[in-house]
């Protein structure tokens, strides 16, 4: 079993990456809260895959578990509506403040379980249990909880630290190969970002969903200590935390332009090929740069690009929550594990759209 601390501002907590950690969940729960009472929040694709087991091992060192919370699984389920829902749903069990909330599945679970339990009588703890491997690199780490609005994604939400992240990669091995396909567009960003040993590796060697648990357990957590390091410096996204938007501000484009048929990570790195090629192209990193950006992206069977035009993505990209007056904030890569934030007007991002697709 890997650990990796966090040291975010508002909590510190351990991320924890290895093989049968769901059998071990109880014992790390209870030394991480020291509850006494929690309730599993899953969806209808991984509860009947990990809720049982999850919740023998918490009742197995003396933790009552409420009755589960069930929502119904995928992005459609990220919605006020569904969120009031389970909202209810923990005050039917009256919850308490020294009760903690169990957020078992993948990214949308992460999302609709940690904002619950940052809003639920104004804050409850919640331990994140990704079954993912977007969850368990990405979105499980960092504290932000988020819905989806119909402008757009992720506009309602908050910050709000787990007080544990429990990431068994023992269960990547029910999730179908497109899914965690899909999911290695995460992964290739944080190695363009930070680490150019891992982006070589990627590259020779494309991650598998039938890779030994090593291996996954490796790169999980070399990609949690790359988020880790960011959080730590930067909670709220002020600033450096930014940089986590690598391929973002045109990935989400593209998903939102697709009406989210098309998964966040190929959009991500779609978004990634199409950012370095303009920056390329403007002259702020070599033309190397975007050529092995694309064979890594390719070597997986993620998009290097996308077939919407570029007026659809800059609509969507309008309403991006990054949006700043009249300009947006993008992350422009200027080599391997060096990037920077720059403010652009809507003209040019219009212009870099253009010249990356």
């Amino acid at each position: 079993m890997e650990r990796i601390e966090v040291s975010a501002s508002s909590r510190s907590y351990e991320v924890l990456v290895g093989a049968g950690l769901l059998g071990e969940v109880g014992g790390l729960v209870r030394s991480a809260t020291g509850c006494d009472r929690c309730c599993v929040i899953t969806e209808t694709n991984v509860g009947p895959l990990y809720a049982d087991a999850v919740e023998r091992a918490l009742s197995s060192v003396g933790i009552e578990v409420a009755p589960r919370v069930v929502f119904p699984a995928g992005e459609p389920s990220k919605t006020l509506a569904t969120l009031g829902s389970i909202l209810e749903e923990l005050a039917d069990r009256e919850l308490t403040r020294d009760d903690v909330v169990i957020a078992l599945g993948g990214g949308v679970t992460g999302d609709m379980g940690g904002l619950a339990a940052a809003l639920y009588l104004r804050g409850v703890r919640v331990v994140q249990v990704p079954t993912s491997l977007l969850a368990m690199v990405d979105s499980s780490v960092g504290g932000k909880t988020a819905v989806d609005l119909g402008a757009g994604k992720n506009l309602v939400g908050a910050f709000w630290q787990p007080s544990l992240v429990v990431a068994d990669v023992l269960t990547l091995a029910t999730v179908p190969d497109e899914l965690f396909r899909d999911s290695c567009g995460e992964v290739i960003k944080h190695a363009v970002l930070a680490d150019a040993t891992l982006l070589d590796e990627l590259e020779t060697c494309p991650l598998s969903v039938g890779d030994e648990p090593e291996r996954l357990s490796s790169v999980v957590a070399r990609n949690v200590a790359i988020k880790r390091d960011v959080v730590n410096a930067d909670e709220r996204e002020r600033g450096l935390r930014q940089t986590l938007n690598l391929g973002h501000t045109v990935g989400h484009a593209i998903e939102a332009a697709s009406d989210f048929t098309l998964g966040h990570g190929s959009c991500v790195a779609a978004g990634l090929c199409i950012i370095s090629r303009a920056a390329a192209r403007r002259g702020w990193c070599s033309k190397r740069l975007p050529d092995r950006i694309e064979r890594c992206v390719a070597a997986h069977g993620l998009p290097t690009g996308t077939d919407i035009d570029s007026k659809t993505l800059m609509h969507y990209a309008t309403h991006d929550k990054k949006r700043h007056g009249d300009g947006v904030n993008i992350v422009v890569p200027l080599e391997v594990g060096r990037c920077e934030v720059r403010r652009v007007s809507m003209d040019e991002l219009r212009a870099l759209i253009d010249l990356g697709h």
